[in-house]
Protein backbone atom coordinates (compact mmCIF):
# COMPACT_ATOMS: atom_id res chain seq x y z
CA UNK A 1 0.00 0.00 0.00
CA UNK A 2 1.16 3.43 -0.94
CA UNK A 3 0.87 5.89 1.90
CA UNK A 4 -0.24 9.28 1.40
CA UNK A 5 3.16 10.70 0.46
CA UNK A 6 3.66 8.16 -2.33
CA UNK A 7 0.14 8.56 -3.80
CA UNK A 8 0.43 12.43 -3.85
CA UNK A 9 3.40 12.56 -5.67
CA UNK A 10 2.87 9.74 -8.14
CA UNK A 11 -0.93 11.46 -8.89
CA UNK A 12 1.25 14.43 -9.58
CA UNK A 13 3.76 12.92 -11.73
CA UNK A 14 1.05 11.21 -13.44
CA UNK A 15 -0.53 14.33 -14.26
CA UNK A 16 2.27 16.47 -15.23
CA UNK A 17 3.44 13.86 -17.52
CA UNK A 18 0.03 13.47 -19.13
CA UNK A 19 0.04 17.30 -19.88
CA UNK A 20 3.24 17.63 -20.96
CA UNK A 21 4.60 14.42 -22.93
CA UNK A 22 7.94 14.58 -21.37
CA UNK A 23 9.86 12.20 -18.66
CA UNK A 24 8.98 13.77 -15.25
CA UNK A 25 12.57 14.48 -12.80
CA UNK A 26 12.58 15.15 -9.25
CA UNK A 27 13.53 18.76 -9.34
CA UNK A 28 10.24 19.03 -11.69
CA UNK A 29 8.08 17.46 -8.91
CA UNK A 30 9.83 19.61 -6.37
CA UNK A 31 8.60 22.57 -7.73
CA UNK A 32 4.49 21.46 -8.42
CA UNK A 33 2.08 23.14 -6.34
CA UNK A 34 0.83 21.32 -3.53
CA UNK A 35 4.15 18.94 -3.46
CA UNK A 36 6.37 20.34 -0.60
CA UNK A 37 9.11 17.77 -0.22
CA UNK A 38 12.99 18.32 -0.82
CA UNK A 39 14.14 16.53 -4.44
CA UNK A 40 16.29 14.28 -2.08
CA UNK A 41 12.76 13.06 -1.06
CA UNK A 42 11.69 12.88 -4.00
CA UNK A 43 13.72 10.60 -6.02
CA UNK A 44 13.79 8.24 -2.65
CA UNK A 45 9.59 8.28 -2.78
CA UNK A 46 10.00 7.55 -6.91
CA UNK A 47 12.57 4.76 -6.34
CA UNK A 48 10.25 3.17 -4.24
CA UNK A 49 7.55 3.53 -6.61
CA UNK A 50 9.96 2.23 -9.72
CA UNK A 51 10.75 -0.68 -7.83
CA UNK A 52 6.96 -1.34 -7.08
CA UNK A 53 6.18 -0.93 -11.13
CA UNK A 54 4.38 1.81 -10.71
CA UNK A 55 6.86 4.38 -12.93
CA UNK A 56 9.75 3.48 -15.28
CA UNK A 57 12.72 5.24 -16.96
CA UNK A 58 12.19 5.19 -20.66
CA UNK A 59 15.82 5.47 -20.93
CA UNK A 60 19.58 7.07 -19.67
CA UNK A 61 16.90 10.21 -18.24
CA UNK A 62 16.52 10.86 -14.75
CA UNK A 63 12.68 11.62 -15.21
CA UNK A 64 10.27 8.84 -14.66
CA UNK A 65 7.23 8.00 -17.10
CA UNK A 66 4.21 6.32 -15.58
CA UNK A 67 3.45 2.66 -16.28
CA UNK A 68 0.61 0.49 -17.17
CA UNK A 69 -0.22 -0.31 -13.68
CA UNK A 70 0.77 3.09 -12.40
CA UNK A 71 -1.90 4.09 -14.61
CA UNK A 72 -4.28 1.84 -13.65
CA UNK A 73 -4.09 2.67 -9.86
CA UNK A 74 -4.18 6.32 -10.70
CA UNK A 75 -7.39 5.92 -12.67
CA UNK A 76 -8.89 3.66 -10.06
CA UNK A 77 -8.21 5.78 -6.98
CA UNK A 78 -7.04 8.85 -7.58
CA UNK A 79 -8.83 10.54 -10.92
CA UNK A 80 -11.70 12.81 -9.95
CA UNK A 81 -13.74 13.52 -13.05
CA UNK A 82 -15.10 17.16 -12.31
CA UNK A 83 -18.71 17.77 -13.57
CA UNK A 84 -18.14 20.11 -16.29
CA UNK A 85 -19.45 22.18 -19.26
CA UNK A 86 -18.90 20.23 -22.26
CA UNK A 87 -20.52 21.42 -25.43
CA UNK A 88 -22.15 18.31 -27.33
CA UNK A 89 -24.41 18.44 -29.62
CA UNK A 90 -28.02 16.39 -29.99
CA UNK A 91 -28.04 13.37 -31.75
CA UNK A 92 -31.16 13.41 -33.73
CA UNK A 93 -33.42 10.45 -33.88
CA UNK A 94 -32.71 9.39 -37.07
CA UNK A 95 -31.97 5.34 -38.33
CA UNK A 96 -29.81 3.60 -36.04
CA UNK A 97 -27.32 3.42 -38.09
CA UNK A 98 -27.01 7.45 -38.54
CA UNK A 99 -26.96 7.70 -34.97
CA UNK A 100 -24.37 5.18 -34.92
CA UNK A 101 -22.18 7.02 -37.42
CA UNK A 102 -22.75 10.40 -35.74
CA UNK A 103 -22.17 9.60 -32.39
CA UNK A 104 -18.58 7.49 -33.74
CA UNK A 105 -17.59 11.16 -35.30
CA UNK A 106 -18.94 13.53 -32.38
CA UNK A 107 -16.60 11.28 -30.28
CA UNK A 108 -13.63 11.72 -31.95
CA UNK A 109 -14.18 15.51 -32.82
CA UNK A 110 -14.42 16.01 -28.89
CA UNK A 111 -11.41 14.02 -28.05
CA UNK A 112 -9.60 14.29 -30.90
CA UNK A 113 -8.82 10.84 -30.47
CA UNK A 114 -10.71 7.99 -32.11
CA UNK A 115 -14.56 7.03 -31.68
CA UNK A 116 -15.70 3.68 -32.04
CA UNK A 117 -19.27 2.47 -31.65
CA UNK A 118 -20.76 -0.92 -31.56
CA UNK A 119 -23.56 -0.75 -33.80
CA UNK A 120 -26.57 -1.94 -31.35
CA UNK A 121 -27.59 -5.48 -30.86
CA UNK A 122 -30.17 -6.40 -33.27
CA UNK A 123 -33.31 -8.77 -32.64
CA UNK A 124 -33.37 -11.11 -35.49
CA UNK A 125 -37.05 -9.70 -35.89
CA UNK A 126 -38.23 -8.06 -38.97
CA UNK A 127 -41.37 -5.48 -39.33
CA UNK A 128 -41.48 -5.47 -43.17
CA UNK A 129 -40.20 -8.02 -46.31
CA UNK A 130 -40.10 -6.59 -49.88
CA UNK A 131 -39.18 -8.25 -52.81
CA UNK A 132 -38.17 -6.25 -55.89
CA UNK A 133 -36.95 -7.88 -59.30
CA UNK A 134 -33.64 -6.46 -60.41
CA UNK A 135 -32.94 -9.00 -63.15
CA UNK A 136 -34.18 -12.58 -64.19
CA UNK A 137 -33.65 -14.97 -61.03
CA UNK A 138 -31.92 -11.65 -59.24
CA UNK A 139 -33.92 -10.02 -56.47
CA UNK A 140 -33.42 -6.94 -54.11
CA UNK A 141 -34.77 -7.95 -50.59
CA UNK A 142 -35.51 -5.49 -48.36
CA UNK A 143 -36.10 -6.03 -44.55
CA UNK A 144 -37.19 -3.68 -42.61
CA UNK A 145 -36.50 -4.19 -38.89
CA UNK A 146 -39.05 -3.07 -36.01
CA UNK A 147 -36.56 -0.17 -35.25
CA UNK A 148 -37.05 1.09 -38.73
CA UNK A 149 -33.53 0.06 -39.67
CA UNK A 150 -33.33 -0.92 -43.49
CA UNK A 151 -31.49 -4.02 -44.83
CA UNK A 152 -30.98 -4.65 -48.22
CA UNK A 153 -29.77 -8.34 -49.66
CA UNK A 154 -29.44 -9.40 -53.20
CA UNK A 155 -30.98 -12.76 -53.29
CA UNK A 156 -30.03 -15.12 -56.57
CA UNK A 157 -32.80 -17.77 -57.33
CA UNK A 158 -33.04 -20.61 -59.42
CA UNK A 159 -36.57 -19.56 -60.94
CA UNK A 160 -36.97 -16.36 -62.43
CA UNK A 161 -40.29 -15.12 -60.39
CA UNK A 162 -42.88 -12.78 -61.95
CA UNK A 163 -43.56 -9.73 -59.95
CA UNK A 164 -47.54 -11.01 -58.76
CA UNK A 165 -45.47 -14.06 -57.12
CA UNK A 166 -42.98 -11.77 -55.45
CA UNK A 167 -46.24 -9.81 -53.98
CA UNK A 168 -47.66 -12.71 -52.96
CA UNK A 169 -44.87 -14.29 -51.06
CA UNK A 170 -43.71 -10.81 -49.51
CA UNK A 171 -47.93 -10.68 -48.23
CA UNK A 172 -47.76 -13.95 -47.08
CA UNK A 173 -44.37 -13.14 -45.09
CA UNK A 174 -46.04 -9.87 -43.94
CA UNK A 175 -49.05 -11.68 -42.59
CA UNK A 176 -48.30 -14.63 -40.78
CA UNK A 177 -44.74 -13.58 -39.54
CA UNK A 178 -44.43 -9.85 -38.95
CA UNK A 179 -42.94 -9.12 -35.38
CA UNK A 180 -41.87 -12.49 -35.36
CA UNK A 181 -38.02 -13.77 -34.81
CA UNK A 182 -36.19 -15.24 -37.99
CA UNK A 183 -35.60 -18.84 -36.09
CA UNK A 184 -39.15 -18.56 -35.20
CA UNK A 185 -40.25 -17.90 -38.59
CA UNK A 186 -37.96 -21.08 -40.43
CA UNK A 187 -39.72 -23.46 -38.49
CA UNK A 188 -42.89 -22.60 -39.72
CA UNK A 189 -41.92 -22.09 -42.64
CA UNK A 190 -41.01 -26.03 -42.76
CA UNK A 191 -44.28 -27.15 -41.23
CA UNK A 192 -46.47 -25.02 -43.86
CA UNK A 193 -44.59 -25.65 -47.08
CA UNK A 194 -46.61 -28.36 -47.50
CA UNK A 195 -49.94 -26.27 -47.99
CA UNK A 196 -47.75 -23.36 -50.03
CA UNK A 197 -46.91 -23.62 -53.75
CA UNK A 198 -43.33 -25.14 -54.23
CA UNK A 199 -41.68 -21.87 -55.65
CA UNK A 200 -42.95 -19.86 -53.30
CA UNK A 201 -41.93 -21.73 -50.47
CA UNK A 202 -38.48 -22.00 -51.67
CA UNK A 203 -38.36 -18.31 -51.93
CA UNK A 204 -39.62 -17.90 -48.92
CA UNK A 205 -37.23 -20.23 -47.34
CA UNK A 206 -34.30 -18.49 -49.20
CA UNK A 207 -35.23 -14.78 -48.07
CA UNK A 208 -35.34 -16.33 -44.04
CA UNK A 209 -32.07 -17.43 -44.76
CA UNK A 210 -30.83 -14.31 -45.97
CA UNK A 211 -32.84 -12.32 -43.05
CA UNK A 212 -30.56 -14.34 -40.88
CA UNK A 213 -27.56 -14.11 -42.49
CA UNK A 214 -27.79 -10.19 -42.76
CA UNK A 215 -28.76 -9.58 -38.97
CA UNK A 216 -25.90 -12.03 -37.63
CA UNK A 217 -23.46 -10.01 -39.79
CA UNK A 218 -24.62 -6.99 -38.26
CA UNK A 219 -24.21 -7.83 -34.86
CA UNK A 220 -20.54 -7.29 -35.86
CA UNK A 221 -20.56 -3.93 -36.71
CA UNK A 222 -18.39 -1.13 -35.28
CA UNK A 223 -18.10 2.16 -36.84
CA UNK A 224 -14.61 3.74 -36.34
CA UNK A 225 -13.64 7.80 -36.64
CA UNK A 226 -11.03 9.59 -36.41
CA UNK A 227 -8.03 7.04 -36.94
CA UNK A 228 -5.87 9.34 -38.55
CA UNK A 229 -5.60 11.47 -35.52
CA UNK A 230 -3.21 9.13 -34.29
CA UNK A 231 -0.38 10.45 -36.86
CA UNK A 232 -0.86 13.86 -34.70
CA UNK A 233 0.05 12.24 -31.22
CA UNK A 234 3.55 11.92 -30.34
CA UNK A 235 3.75 8.91 -28.79
CA UNK A 236 2.84 7.43 -32.08
CA UNK A 237 5.10 9.60 -34.60
CA UNK A 238 8.07 8.75 -32.01
CA UNK A 239 7.17 4.49 -32.70
CA UNK A 240 5.85 3.96 -36.11
CA UNK A 241 5.43 0.14 -34.63
CA UNK A 242 3.10 1.15 -32.51
CA UNK A 243 1.15 3.00 -34.94
CA UNK A 244 1.03 0.55 -37.50
CA UNK A 245 -0.42 -1.87 -34.37
CA UNK A 246 -2.85 0.90 -33.75
CA UNK A 247 -3.97 0.91 -37.32
CA UNK A 248 -3.98 -3.41 -37.76
CA UNK A 249 -6.23 -3.15 -34.82
CA UNK A 250 -8.85 -1.24 -36.24
CA UNK A 251 -8.56 -2.60 -39.61
CA UNK A 252 -8.92 -6.37 -37.93
CA UNK A 253 -11.79 -5.19 -35.57
CA UNK A 254 -12.29 -8.75 -33.97
CA UNK A 255 -10.46 -7.63 -31.43
CA UNK A 256 -12.36 -4.46 -30.67
CA UNK A 257 -15.68 -6.32 -30.86
CA UNK A 258 -14.15 -8.54 -28.36
CA UNK A 259 -13.26 -5.37 -25.97
CA UNK A 260 -16.80 -3.97 -26.73
CA UNK A 261 -18.58 -6.95 -25.27
CA UNK A 262 -16.62 -6.76 -22.18
CA UNK A 263 -17.70 -2.93 -21.88
CA UNK A 264 -20.96 -3.24 -22.35
CA UNK A 265 -21.50 -5.97 -19.52
CA UNK A 266 -20.48 -3.46 -16.71
CA UNK A 267 -22.28 -0.50 -15.80
CA UNK A 268 -20.72 3.29 -16.52
CA UNK A 269 -17.83 4.34 -17.84
CA UNK A 270 -14.77 1.80 -17.90
CA UNK A 271 -11.08 2.40 -18.62
CA UNK A 272 -9.36 -0.08 -20.29
CA UNK A 273 -4.85 0.07 -20.26
CA UNK A 274 -3.01 -1.42 -22.89
CA UNK A 275 -0.23 -3.48 -21.76
CA UNK A 276 -1.95 -4.38 -18.74
CA UNK A 277 -3.80 -7.16 -20.35
CA UNK A 278 -4.23 -8.86 -23.30
CA UNK A 279 -7.78 -7.05 -23.92
CA UNK A 280 -5.84 -3.86 -25.40
CA UNK A 281 -3.25 -5.87 -27.85
CA UNK A 282 -1.29 -2.52 -28.24
CA UNK A 283 1.01 -1.35 -25.29
CA UNK A 284 0.77 2.82 -25.89
CA UNK A 285 -3.38 2.45 -26.49
CA UNK A 286 -5.73 2.97 -24.08
CA UNK A 287 -9.80 2.87 -24.10
CA UNK A 288 -12.37 4.36 -22.30
CA UNK A 289 -15.83 2.45 -22.76
CA UNK A 290 -19.25 3.09 -21.96
CA UNK A 291 -22.45 1.01 -22.62
CA UNK A 292 -25.17 2.71 -23.90
CA UNK A 293 -29.47 1.98 -24.00
CA UNK A 294 -32.55 1.90 -26.02
CA UNK A 295 -35.12 1.93 -24.00
CA UNK A 296 -33.79 1.05 -21.28
CA UNK A 297 -31.76 -1.97 -22.58
CA UNK A 298 -28.00 -2.16 -23.23
CA UNK A 299 -27.69 -2.73 -26.74
CA UNK A 300 -24.34 -1.84 -27.48
CA UNK A 301 -21.19 0.03 -26.20
CA UNK A 302 -19.23 3.20 -27.67
CA UNK A 303 -15.56 4.67 -26.28
CA UNK A 304 -12.50 6.85 -27.44
CA UNK A 305 -9.51 4.96 -28.15
CA UNK A 306 -6.15 7.36 -27.70
CA UNK A 307 -2.49 7.40 -26.11
CA UNK A 308 -2.05 5.83 -22.61
CA UNK A 309 -0.74 9.28 -22.05
CA UNK A 310 -4.51 10.85 -22.58
CA UNK A 311 -6.50 13.65 -19.83
CA UNK A 312 -8.38 10.31 -18.45
CA UNK A 313 -11.13 13.03 -16.65
CA UNK A 314 -11.87 14.60 -19.58
CA UNK A 315 -12.36 11.32 -21.57
CA UNK A 316 -15.00 10.18 -19.03
CA UNK A 317 -16.88 13.14 -19.73
CA UNK A 318 -16.70 12.82 -23.53
CA UNK A 319 -17.68 9.24 -22.99
CA UNK A 320 -20.40 9.26 -20.47
CA UNK A 321 -21.99 12.31 -22.30
CA UNK A 322 -22.35 10.30 -25.61
CA UNK A 323 -23.71 7.61 -24.34
CA UNK A 324 -26.38 9.32 -22.85
CA UNK A 325 -27.05 11.48 -26.02
CA UNK A 326 -26.82 7.95 -28.54
CA UNK A 327 -29.75 6.13 -25.83
CA UNK A 328 -31.76 9.15 -25.98
CA UNK A 329 -31.57 9.35 -29.54
CA UNK A 330 -32.18 5.31 -30.06
CA UNK A 331 -35.17 5.54 -27.45
CA UNK A 332 -36.47 8.71 -29.42
CA UNK A 333 -36.60 6.88 -32.93
CA UNK A 334 -38.43 3.87 -32.08
CA UNK A 335 -41.56 3.56 -33.69
CA UNK A 336 -44.12 4.79 -31.30
CA UNK A 337 -41.80 7.14 -29.05
CA UNK A 338 -42.28 10.73 -29.15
Amino acid sequence: MLDDRARLLLKTLIERYIADGQPVGSRTLSRAPGLHLSPATIRNVMSDLEDMGLIASPHTSAGRVPTARGYRLFVDTMLTAQPGELAAPALSPEQPQKVISSAAQLLSNLSQFVGVVMAPRRTSVFRHIEFLRLSERRLLLIIVAPDGDVQNRVLFTETDYSPSELVEASNYLNAHFSGMAIDQVRARLHQEVEHLRGEIAQLMQAAVQVSSDAMSQAQGEVVISGERNLLAVSDFSSDMNQLRRAFQLFEQKAQLIRLLDVSSQAEGVRIFIGGESQIVPVQELSVVSAPYEADGQVVGTLGVIGPTRMPYDRMIQIVDITARLVSNALSQGKPGNA
